[in-house]
C-alpha cells in the first residue's frame, strides 16, 4: 500500500475546448478566463501562434489558422515575460 496515494490528475478549466471557430474561442479567452493576447508570431502562411495571458499568472498557447478556426495547444501556470529581451528579427 503506497502512502502517497494515486496521483492527482490535473484538470484543466478549458479542457473541453480544443477548437472553435476564432472569434468564439478569443471570447471565452477575454470574457470567461480573463486573458490578453501578449503575443503572436507567424507560423506558416496559414498559421499564427498566440500566446495569452492572464493577471494572475495563466497561460495559453492557440494556434489560429487561415480557415477561421483556433485551436489550443498548451496552457500552464506562472507566465513571466521577460521586458529587457529583444525578439530576433528576421
Amino acid at each position: 500500500m503506497s502512502l502517497l496515494g494515486a496521483p492527482a490528475l490535473a484538470k484543466s478549466p478549458i479542457a473541453e475546448v480544443l477548437c472553435e471557430p476564432t472569434s468564439r474561442l478569443h471570447d471565452k479567452l477575454e470574457r470567461q478566463f480573463g486573458s490578453q493576447r501578449a503575443a503572436t508570431g507567424v507560423r506558416s502562411p496559414e498559421q499564427i501562434m498566440e500566446v495569452w495571458t492572464s493577471e494572475k499568472g495563466d497561460w495559453t498557447m492557440v494556434v489560429t489558422y487561415s480557415t477561421g478556426t483556433s485551436c489550443i495547444v498548451a496552457m500552464g501556470q506562472d507566465w513571466f515575460t521577460h521586458a529587457d529581451a529583444d525578439p530576433a528579427r528576421g
